[in-house]
């Protein structure tokens, strides 16, 4: 478990990133191609959609160890090995950024959370059940 709450640890902290783009903050330059200061609406979309991924990514990963029961086993076993090919793309999609800012802090944050989806897609961390 401790896996699930060091991955969701670290999607409510980008969750709160992204709310803050959302509403203006002026840390657009560490995000989606860090070209804009702050960011335009569409990209504000965009924003809150990545925070409902990210709602539901955490989700998943507590479903997969086993602390919540929300989905069929084997969709939250397929589910977090799709979130670890989408955490991996994401290495690569931050890495190729333009912004130096954005590759700087966020291809760190994209391999924690390939490291730790990893972990819990490989069923690390999961709740034993007392019979």
């Amino acid at each position: 478990m401790p896996f699930a709450f060091l991955f969701t640890l670290v999607l409510a902290l980008l969750a709160v990133f992204q709310l803050a783009l959302v509403l203006g903050a002026p840390w657009g330059h560490l995000a989606w191609g860090g070209q804009d200061r702050v960011l335009p609406a569409r990209k504000r979309i965009g924003s809150v959609i990545s925070i409902l991924i990210y709602a539901f990514m955490a989700v998943v990963a507590w479903d997969r160890v086993g602390a919540i029961s929300v989905f069929p086993d084997l969709f939250s076993q397929i589910a977090m090995w799709v979130i670890f090919a989408y955490s991996v793309l994401g290495i690569l999609m931050n890495a190729i950024s333009r912004s130096k800012p954005e590759r700087y802090t966020m291809v760190p944050v994209a391999i924690m959370l390939s490291v730790l989806s990893f972990l819990i897609a490989m069923g690390y961390g999961e709740v034993a059940l007392a019979v």
